[in-house]
């Protein structure tokens, strides 16, 4: 037996979890974020490589986070016995990075060769075959880091993902919340590590068995419709031999989460407007006409109105007079220490970050978001974690919400929200996890009696359902 030793000290869940699992084939780690999976991953790859049973790994992850891998989690946690070199995906590589990938289908002599790649690539051929060559020549161990990535069969990143998969010799998924709409989502996320898992190579037969399938009939068309799920404590025993899953409340003694809403009247023209979109879907706003043909164009445009803002039907961005910002001023006034805002939309970022340059500073703010380039996203953590100087930081949830640590606050302001449970959960551990010393303060801005408190319940409904198939306590969330 190898006397393994760590580099870093795990905590008593991550090294029970690695006994159990360290020499599995295929696992699963549905631990909530903060709760270090990166750590028993790399863990597990340095074991496997000690023992001779792989020399080469493969990490897909989502394109907000996946060089952190190589650049902070790898570095942090693989023990300095392990000989490792690694290159990461760029679809705009320097001539040393091509160079490195050069070397990923040679032989590894003796050394640990690991490639991180996110997941989106997978959907183009270049960067497929690059991977696919990887994992083909080697031992590998693959892993998908945030596998919800891969929940949509359809895609092509899911079906690349899973072929590749096929070529590795052990396999992971890691996610804090693999069920984020339902527990279909499942599926395909168990297909890549084994098809026999779950006891079904059929989607549809697992369909049948954990979804009430209703008909639906609508003039000549007749479609089924998902009416319900059932057997879920089934479901939930299947996942046992394959899968850990761990929360903060059993794992670890961090602070508490708190919950408030800031509510935020609508301006006389927000009401008249809003009453406008919602009775008759379409208003006129300064001269443009703006319409909602469809019930999600019609919530969207709902909720872009309360957030002060419409998209018109050309694609101008028409502002709209709001108490929004406002109330985030105030709770912003009555708050000491850094504080992570998130925003559902470009044109409120841009408007939040403008104005608290012009309240605070230029240095006290820094943005994170789908335009923001990759160095300067990587900068503006650092700022934020290390800069006394950078109180605010400001993204939306869909690029920001995954993979960087954000500790350095203790309150986080929801100015919006979107229906994605797992960007909701993902973007509230960014502050709440491991590092943390404090309690963390969670607040949403609520104008009452509109689409922004059906947003909350339709998460509320999904939190209540993913708690029901994997188990866990069901505790009140969102206020």
């Amino acid at each position: 037996m190898i006397d393994y030793k760590y580099k870093s000290t795990p905590f008593k869940h991550q090294s029970e979890d690695f006994l159990i699992s360290r020499d599995r084939e295929e696992y699963a780690l549905f631990w909530e974020m903060g709760l270090g999976k990166s750590k028993t991953t790399i863990d597990t790859i340095a074991w496997l490589w000690c023992k001779g049973q792989i020399d080469a790994v493969l990490i897909l992850a989502n394109k907000g986070s996946y060089r952190n891998w190589l650049t902070k989690e790898i570095p942090e946690h693989m023990p300095d016995y392990v000989d490792w070199v690694g290159t990461y995906w760029s679809s705009a590589a320097s001539a040393d990075l091509k160079k490195s990938y050069d070397l990923l289908s040679r032989p590894a002599h003796g050394k640990l060769k690991i490639f991180v790649m996110n997941i989106e690539a997978l959907a183009f051929d270049r960067s497929y075959k690059l991977a696919y060559d990887f994992v083909n020549c080697h031992r590998t161990f693959m892993a998908v880091d945030e596998s919800t990535t891969i929940k949509n069969r359809d895609a092509k990143r899911t079906k690349a993902a899973i072929k590749v998969g096929k070529l590795a010799r052990y396999k992971r998924i890691l996610t804090g919340t693999p069920i984020t709409q339902s527990p279909l989502d499942l599926y395909s996320q168990v297909q890549f590590l084994d098809p026999h898992l779950l006891g079904f190579t059929s989607f549809y037969s697992f369909r049948a068995r954990f979804a009430d399938m209703i008909k639906i009939t609508a003039g000549n068309r007749a479609f089924t419709k998902i009416n319900g799920y059932k057997n879920l404590d089934e479901l939930q025993e299947l996942m046992k031999p394959w899968s850990s899953r761990r929360t903060k409340l059993e794992c670890l003694d961090l602070p508490e989460k708190i919950y408030q809403t800031y509510e935020v009247e609508l301006t006389d023209d927000q009401k008249k407007h809003y009453k406008t979109l919602k009775d008759e879907a379409i208003a006129v706003l300064h001269g443009q006409i703006v319409t909602a043909p469809i019930v999600l164009t019609k919530l969207l445009r709902l909720h872009q109105l309360i957030c002060g803002h419409l998209t018109a039907d050309d694609g101008q961005i028409i502002p709209v007079p709001s108490n929004r910002i406002a109330a985030l001023m105030d709770i912003l006034d009555e708050t000491q220490g850094k504080v992570i805002i998130w925003a559902n939309y470009v044109a409120d970022i841009k408007l939040i970050v403008e104005k608290l340059r012009q309240d605070y500073s230029d240095e006290s703010v820094v943005a994170y978001y789908g335009a923001v380039n990759s160095e300067d996203r990587q900068e503006a953590v650092r700022a934020f974690q290390e800069d006394s100087h950078c109180r605010f930081f400001v993204g939306n949830t869909a690029t920001g919400g995954k993979g960087i640590t954000l500790t350095a606050a203790n309150t986080v302001v929801y100015y919006s929200n979107d229906y994605n449970l797992e960007n909701r959960e993902q973007s509230e551990d960014r502050a709440h996890r491991i590092g943390q010393t404090r309690s963390v303060n969670y607040v949403d801005l609520i104008c009452p009696n509109t689409v922004d408190e059906k947003i909350v319940s339709a998460l509320r409904q999904k939190k209540r359902l993913s708690a029901q198939v994997l188990g866990d306590e069901w505790r009140d969330w969102l206020g």
